[in-house]
């Protein structure tokens, strides 16, 4: 009887801390979520979304705006999984590359702008406990973290891209010998 009891105090308690994370959740990050998407999505309506789109057409051609800039800047203004579709405004040859330094950058994202890939909250919260743990600000692991997702960034993209060439290539040579 006795375990019965236990088993079945320790089992509301797992869902009783769970409601309690729920409600630090709806005062605490779900606001902030709510106001930083609402001021990006203004931000892009004051601008216009076609003066956006023109913008981003004529620098996709720079390397460095392909896959540092537009990845960061498609992950901040459509958030994930939306952000992947800013690939279209590049020629097919890029596009993989995009989608690679994209998909990389929507985890280190998470501790500066939570909103853009609140899924990922979770483990960048997890980890960021630990070093606030440890003795460190968390603040500054936004800030490194951000920072080091631009240069992985840079990196898939431009490796990628070569790749994508090479394949391409070794295609394009087997369908001109009928192979």
């Amino acid at each position: 009887m006795k375990y019965i009891e236990m088993f079945g105090t320790n089992f509301i308690g797992l869902f009783q801390a769970g409601a309690d994370v729920f409600m630090s959740f709806m005062t605490g990050i779900i606001p902030l979520l709510v106001v930083l998407l609402t001021f990006t999505n203004a931000v892009i309506a004051l601008i216009g979304a076609d003066k956006v789109e023109k913008w981003v057409v004529k620098r996709s051609n720079n390397i460095f705006f392909r896959y540092t800039l537009m990845p960061m800047l498609a992950v901040l203004m459509l958030t994930n999984p939306m952000c992947y579709t800013m690939g279209r405004f590049l020629k097919e040859e890029y596009k993989p590359a995009f989608y690679d330094a994209a998909v990389s950058f929507v985890h280190p994202v998470t501790g500066l702008f939570p909103y853009a890939n609140a899924g990922e909250l979770f483990v960048f919260l997890g980890i960021a406990d630990g070093v606030t743990k440890a003795g460190y600000n968390q603040g500054s692991l936004a800030v490194r973290y951000f920072i080091a997702g631009i240069i992985v960034i840079f990196i898939r993209g431009f490796v990628t891209e070569k790749i994508t060439k090479i394949l391409t290539s070794k295609k394009q040579t087997s369908a001109t010998r009928g192979e």
